[in-house]
Order: structure tokens, then sequence, then C-alpha cells
């Protein structure tokens, strides 16, 4: 099988989950690999999801080494179901297949922040 990501490098490195199947084999691949995961939970007709879109993008593009997930809770309800996603958007940080944080709300700045700490924590493991 391909490495995580290799096949969308030349569009989007923002990866979009289209059902429960599809999430689990990505969580398990970055799992094998030891590959953090941040995943966007998003909505169509919300305003502040659809408008961290392209912010998504942008930071996703910064971390080669990290897997991003998009997920639409109304096409793919199971997931947000079984994760208990109450609001959009809802950015999940994850390590060895388990939550590590979960911010609520449209923060760029606050995203960034917390992907560069799961980064640095993840360096200083490795280290």
């Amino acid at each position: 099988m391909a490495g995580l990501g290799e096949e969308q490098h030349t569009k989007s490195r923002v990866v979009k989950v289209d059902s429960l199947e599809s999430w689990d084999m990505y969580v398990t691949q970055a799992t094998n690999k030891g590959c953090p995961i941040v995943v966007h939970f998003t909505a169509a007709w919300c305003m502040p999801s659809v408008a961290m879109n392209p912010f998504f993008e942008e930071v996703a593009s910064s971390y080669p080494d990290v897997l991003f997930l998009t997920v639409d809770v109304d096409e793919v309800k199971e997931v947000a179901t079984k994760l208990e996603i109450k609001a959009m958007p809802t950015f999940w940080l994850m390590r060895d297949g388990a939550p590590l944080d979960k911010l609520v709300g449209a923060n760029p700045e606050e995203v960034r922040k917390r992907i560069d700490s799961l980064v640095q924590s993840i360096c200083v493991d490795v280290a």
C-alpha cells in the first residue's frame, strides 16, 4: 500500500473521510506508522467550519509528517456519533489512534499552536 498522503501531494494534503471504514483505515495506517493525525470535523452548512477550510489546507502543507483528515459530520454520521462530536468546527489531535487534544471553534491561531505542540512532543519523544 502507498505511504500516507503520497497520492494527495499533487493537490490537497487534507484527506476527506467518506465512511466509517475509511476513517478506521486512515487511523490504523497512521497509528502503524507512528504518524500523528489532525482531524477537522466540519459541516457544509456551518459557515465557521467552511471558513476554516483554507486555513486547514494551508496548515496541512506545513506539516508533511502529520495526517490531516476532514470529516463532514452529515456525510459520515457514524464517525461523528462514535466520537461524540457536538459542535462544528471541532478539531481533534490524535496520536497512536487515541485523541490527545480537542478544540471546538474557529480559532486558527489556537489550532496552529496545538498542532505545533503535538509535533514538538513527538520530536522530543523520538530524540
